[in-house]
């Protein structure tokens, strides 16, 4: 029996154990709101359309091989056959529920209903409620159950983050039930639920937390939801025992110590903290979640709302790693921060949440999907000069296609938020509101961004009183905010940054025009570095350069094709804006009034730059983040030299490996043994009292020299560097370098790379008694030309 998808998630959202938590917010169910044509039912369609490419059978196969059961086609290749099998099963399933909430799509409910039967097969088969795609998952988890836990930040007993990898299903089978109306799912989240009781039964919390040392995506927050939907108090233990206490113990004392950590294995496991604060009035958690929210929007993120670098969260007083490299902010990074935003708001309705989700959901999300060839963004680079890569259906199976396929079915969830006899408007986003407990529709017809107007059309079914709280946002000049109704002015009382609150009896068809005019400002990096970003209102304007050397641009199967590996042109050939800062709001005028084109002036030799949203800008390089070459600042030649020089070692370098950070590593199938990684002057590194080793790629058989960076103060450091099990480098490390990193350089002999077929083991073995490394960065390189 299914039920009703609204009934379900409306009562899911009303259920607390505080009576006066129903006063909070809360949000309407997805099928109350239907999109109208806009930029965001565009890229919902894209979305439909990739979904619908996806076979089915071939997500659902490292399911049905872990079951024991022959699956009906093969794994798809990429991440899901190389270690992280299932994960994208399980984010599948979440969109699938989104999309037919969102639109009732017949064919979505299809592909729905057909995923969760095979998928109780599986469950069924297992016996004890298991669930999941971790190749060799079963005996795993019994050594786990058994206290036999290896765990690091990206492995756990050997795998490749089977908490982070479980996650997704248990994800799926709540969305299923929430959003899809089946019963069945709610079924088999709960048997599976029951099966993590019983693997961590006999486990003590210390050993609960050591496992929690590997990345383990929002299980906290499930597990909550699972409280929440049955009412059982076990499952809120299971929940408080998988928050991990390192990270909540820093944010609770309000200690930033981010710099260098994964990012998104942090943020959600602050949305599990927030979410079990909103269940049981846990004033520290909250704290600690909205601390987090603070450090990581206002001093860690860029203007598009993003945040990170490779993956991890840099010094907030240096964004030039963002400026430089390829690899930019994660867009599951941004699919987390827009969870937590909009579960903060549900707790406290303060309109800074508002504010970033409309930054970050306008210039990052809806710019990470291609509507036009329908594909998904893992890194969206700041470099100026650099492009994007999108997945695509049969070849992609990344994180981001999982996050991917769930952002851009659920755009309808935080437009509108009802408390009470209030209803709020949250966002400028074409839509019609269903508000059935108030027998009210509400239409909003708006062309924002394009235009700085939205009307409001307010239809009960009969006479009704209520107070209409529209947004004042933050970006509207203080006064400018402006409102009729029904043609006659109302007083605006309230400052940008809170809700203007109107409070009438409404009769069918009252109109509520808003004008909130926009203005075109520049914002800099945070950390005060000579980079300027330009937007007109909240909305990120970007400048395409060309459309050279996109390499990868629709990405293969390949484990790096993720990253734009294109070649990364000199920042010092890319063109300044030549003037003062102070001058700088006078230098972008409109193009095309109502189409948010612009001009920007004094851009490189007396040029000029066109400018359009982000977000429609596809398939070319841009510029979001362009340099000011201010006159009364002087020019520094060093950093043009090094930039010539970083140029050189670019051509140079065939593969690359940042030893401790997660995808890098994983990407050149990282192995070892007694190995350890950690940060040090805010840089990665890998050692082992054993060995460790990766796999680094050499197609055209170039690869010459293996060059390694080490700290000039390491010491009593002994141990060989291996090629393809061939030594070619005993290496002591004495502590004579200096207070600084330096590299080495190793010749590769030839009679190795000939017979090498293109992949090249790196090994390295510490001597008895001894450690390998540390080692901050691997390179491989061809001879310079």
């Amino acid at each position: 029996m299914n039920f009703s998808r609204k009934t379900l998630a409306v009562a899911f959202l009303l259920f607390s154990v505080f009576a006066q938590a129903q006063q909070k917010p809360a949000l309407f169910a997805l099928e109350d709101v239907q999109l109208l044509p806009s930029v965001f039912t565009q890229a919902m369609q894209a979305d439909m359309d990739y979904l619908l490419q996806l076979n089915p059978d071939r997500l659902l196969a490292p399911y049905l091989k872990e079951a024991g059961l022959q699956p009906k086609a093969e794994n798809y290749g990429n991440w899901e056959n190389t270690g992280l099998d299932g994960h994208i099963g399980g984010h599948y399933l979440s969109a699938l529920s989104l999309m037919y909430a969102s639109t009732a799509d017949a064919r979505v409910k299809q592909k729905l209903d057909y995923f969760l039967g095979e998928l109780k097969r599986a469950q069924d088969a297992s016996g004890n409620g298991y669930l999941c795609g971790v190749p060799g998952g079963k005996a795993m988890w019994q050594d786990i159950a058994r206290g036999k836990i290896d765990a690091s930040l990206f492995s756990l007993n050997k795998k490749w983050v089977p908490l982070y990898n479980i996650h997704k299903i248990y994800a799926g089978l709540r969305d299923a039930y929430l959003l899809g109306g089946s019963a069945q799912a709610k079924l088999m989240l709960v048997k599976l639920s029951d099966w993590m009781l019983s693997i961590t039964a006999k486990l003590s919390d210390e050993q609960v937390q050591q496992m929690l040392v590997s990345e383990h995506g929002g299980l906290n927050e499930v597990f909550a939801d699972v409280y929440e939907i049955t009412a059982d108090k076990k499952y809120l233990n299971l929940a408080q025992r998988f928050s991990q206490k390192s990270l909540l113990d820093m944010l609770s004392a309000h200690q930033d110590k981010l710099t260098g950590m994964h990012a998104n294995t942090q943020i959600p496991k602050v949305i599990g903290y927030q979410k079990i604060a909103s269940l049981t009035g846990d004033k520290s958690l909250e704290s600690a979640a909205e601390f987090f929210w603070d450090e990581v929007v206002n001093k860690r993120s860029v203007s598009i709302g993003g945040n990170s670098v490779r993956e991890h969260f840099h010094p907030i007083n240096d964004f030039h790693p963002m400026i430089e490299s390829e690899q930019g902010p994660e867009t599951c990074n941004t699919y987390n921060m827009l969870k937590l935003s909009k579960d903060l708001f549900l707790s406290r309705a303060d309109q800074k949440y508002v504010d970033y989700y409309e930054r970050a959901l306008y210039n990052h999300i809806l710019s990470s999907v291609n509507p036009a060839h329908p594909g998904f963004v893992y890194f969206t680079p700041m470099r100026p000069g650099h492009y994007r890569v999108y997945s695509q259906p049969q070849t992609s199976f990344w994180c981001c296609v999982g996050s991917g396929l769930e952002n851009h079915a659920k755009y309808g969830e935080f437009i509108y938020a009802h408390s009470g006899d209030s209803l709020y408007v949250n966002l400028f986003i074409p839509s019609q509101l269903n508000w059935e407990s108030k027998k009210i529709s509400i239409v909003q017809n708006t062309n924002f961004p394009e235009s700085d107007k939205s009307s409001i059309i307010v239809n009960p079914k009969k006479k009704s009183r209520f107070v209409l709280k529209v947004r004042y946002p933050n970006w509207v000049t203080e006064g400018q905010m402006q409102v009729t109704i029904n043609g006659k002015p109302v007083e605006v009382g309230q400052s940008r940054g809170s809700y203007i609150n109107i409070d009438r009896v409404w009769k069918k068809g009252d109109r509520v025009e808003l004008h909130f005019p926009m203005q075109t400002t520049f914002e800099q990096l945070p950390d005060g570095e000579n980079y300027y970003s330009i937007l007109h209102g909240p909305i990120v304007l970007a400048s395409a350069t060309s459309t050279t050397d996109l390499k990868g641009l629709y990405a293969d199967d390949s484990r790096g094709g993720h990253i734009a590996a294109g070649p990364k042109y000199p920042l010092s050939q890319i063109p300044d804006i030549n003037a003062k800062v102070s001058e700088l709001p006078n230098l972008v005028t409109a193009t095309d009034a109502g189409a948010l084109n612009f001009r920007l002036s004094k851009f490189g030799n007396d040029s000029t730059a066109n400018l359009i949203p982000f977000y429609r800008l596809h398939d070319a390089r841009y510029i979001v983040y362009f340099k000011v070459n201010d006159p009364d600042k002087a020019v520094s030649a060093d950093k043009n030299f090094s930039d010539s020089l970083q140029q050189a070692l670019n051509q140079q370098t065939i593969d690359l490996v940042y030893p401790g950070e997660q995808q890098p590593e994983s990407d050149h199938f990282v192995a070892g043994e007694d190995s350890q990684i950690g940060v040090f002057k805010d840089r990665h590194w890998r050692d082992a009292r054993k060995w460790f080793s990766y796999q680094l790629k050499n197609p055209e058989n170039e690869a010459a020299i293996l060059r390694i960076t080490y700290y000039g103060k390491d010491q009593n450091r002994n141990f060989k560097i291996l090629v393809n099990g061939a030594q070619v480098a005993r290496v002591t490390l004495n502590g004579t370098k200096g207070d600084g990193f330096f590299d080495e350089d190793y010749q590769i002999p030839a009679a190795i790379i000939n017979k090498s077929g293109g992949i090249l083991k790196v090994k390295f073995e510490a001597e008895p008694g001894s450690i390998a490394g540390g080692v901050f960065e691997v390179r491989l390189l061809r001879h310079a030309k």
